[in-house]
């Protein structure tokens, strides 16, 4: 989780997407698209870190 808020700083967005697993981030950069998966619970503390704009999807 702290590699992926360092590669937020270099992002251009972040989309999340909920489903009923859980949920994705994904992080848009230029060159590559990194996800990480996480729970219900842990979503709002990692949106308040992210360094990007955030749009959910």
């Amino acid at each position: 989780m702290e590699e992926f808020l360092k590669l937020s700083a270099k992002a251009e967005v972040c989309f999340l997407k909920r489903s009923e697993d859980g949920v994705k981030l994904k992080l848009r950069t230029s060159k590559y698209l990194y996800t990480l998966k996480t729970d219900e619970k842990h979503v709002e503390e990692v949106k308040k870190k992210i360094k990007c704009r955030v749009e959910e999807i």
